[in-house]
């Protein structure tokens, strides 16, 4: 029981956590940072994990362990069964309300691409959280009943190291969002439809090279150095330059900051 209790308090403390980050991510560009602070929820969702692993997972451990070294009866088992019950449906409630809105952006992924490529870390996030829960109670709740029906004491022990071994979500989450802290690029069909909206741009011969860098959730960059006709006018380049533009935020809406290199065609190792 308090090792379980121990994941709602984390779990309140790691909403705050996304809510600032959300709320700084907002901020406006700066000298200093001028691509703005989308990052920023990156940031927070990370410290998330941390918490999660410390807090949730550390701590669940150690308690499981001094457990099996100081085994104790349990009491007024009623009321550890009649929480962890009630616990059960609330938690059920919002890891439903969770999936619900995560299906609302998920499309055709499955989950486990959904977790891996969603450049927002607020669903992921919380998704991953509620499912930790939920199989945390569930797991107290077998650990409790376990020693109530055999009268050892050593299953509410094993229950509190299972809690523990619940941290792999934890290290799920840090793995994620230090990719994105890093730098993640649009995926490979996003890279497909923002290609072909360039190339076929009126006065695009060709995309020599293109490159992408998500700089918030949901702000894109990109950089692409395209081809043009060897005897465009500064007035045509600028003009294709504008087409181009308006042509990838078409298919691309999070494309928000676009930086083109017009160049004429030339052979690869030139290029």
């Amino acid at each position: 029981m308090l090792a379980e209790s121990v994941h709602p308090v984390a779990d309140s403390g790691n909403q705050l956590l996304l809510i600032i980050g959300g709320r700084r991510a907002r901020r406006t560009a700066s000298a200093d940072h001028p691509f703005g602070y989308g990052r920023s929820r990156y940031v927070y969702a990370f410290l998330v994990s941390v918490v999660l692993f410390t807090v949730g997972g550390l701590f669940s451990i150690y308690e499981g362990i001094n457990k099996l070294n100081h085994l104790h009866e349990l009491t007024n088992v009623w009321l550890p069964i009649t929480v962890l019950l009630v616990a059960i449906v609330l938690e059920g409630f919002s890891l439903r309300t969770a999936i619900a809105e995560s299906n609302k952006v998920r499309g055709n992924q499955s989950w486990v691409n959904f977790v891996r490529k969603a450049k927002a870390p607020e669903l992921p996030v919380v998704l991953l959280e509620d499912l930790a829960a939920l199989i945390g109670l569930v797991l107290a709740l077998l650990g409790v009943g376990l020693t109530v029906l055999t009268g050892n004491e050593v299953f509410d022990a094993y229950g509190t190291l299972a809690i523990g071994a619940l941290l792999v979500v934890a290290v799920i989450l840090g793995i994620e969002m230090s990719s994105l802290l890093i730098g993640e690029g649009a995926g490979p069909q996003d890279v497909q439809k923002i290609r072909k909206a360039l190339s076929e741009t009126e006065g695009v011969e060709s995309v020599i090279h293109l490159k992408t860098l998500y700089i918030g959730p949901e702000e894109l960059m990109l950089g692409a150095k395209i081809a043009v006709n060897e005897n465009s006018s500064g007035q045509d380049i600028a003009r294709i330059i504008d087409l181009a533009e308006v042509a990838v935020r078409a298919v691309m809406p999070a494309a928000k900051t676009i930086y083109l290199e017009p160049d004429i065609l030339r052979s690869k190792t030139n290029a």
